[in-house]
């Protein structure tokens, strides 16, 4: 089940030639990510009361055009692979409809004794759209 997040681009994500600072791309997939997660009925704070939570394990960033100061970002969220301990979500920044990133997150399940499998109900959420 997708989500989307969406923001006006500020002066300050933007260098001096006006396009956006790379590193801002993976604050706004994470601001993504975070809405699919609550849109899938698991907000983050009740995620992590479950005894283990999410962790990054790795992103990746591939770019197709930039976004700039005075555009607004809109970023679809959605799983793309739910592994035994880990998950993908797939974050697409566009403008206008036009894509500028494509941002992947890979989470692990982690507990006290390390990458676990994903509760039952938790994978059951994340697999039902």
């Amino acid at each position: 089940m997708p989500a989307q997040w969406s923001s006006p681009v500020r002066y300050v994500e933007c260098d001096q030639q006006g396009v956006v600072f790379n590193a801002h791309y993976l604050t706004w997939a994470d601001e993504a990510a975070t809405a699919w997660w609550a849109s899938v009925g698991l907000p983050w704070d009740e995620l992590v009361a479950r005894g283990g939570e999410p962790v990054v394990k790795a992103s990746t960033l591939e770019w197709s055009s930039p976004a700039r100061w005075g555009d607004t970002v809109t970023v679809d969220a959605d799983a793309e692979r739910v592994g035994r301990t880990s998950l993908t979500v797939g974050c697409t920044v566009r403008v206008d409809g036009r894509v500028c990133c494509v941002v992947r997150t890979t989470y692990v399940w982690l507990t006290d004794g390390g990458p676990a499998p994903w509760p039952d109900d938790v994978r059951s959420r994340v697999t039902a759209g």
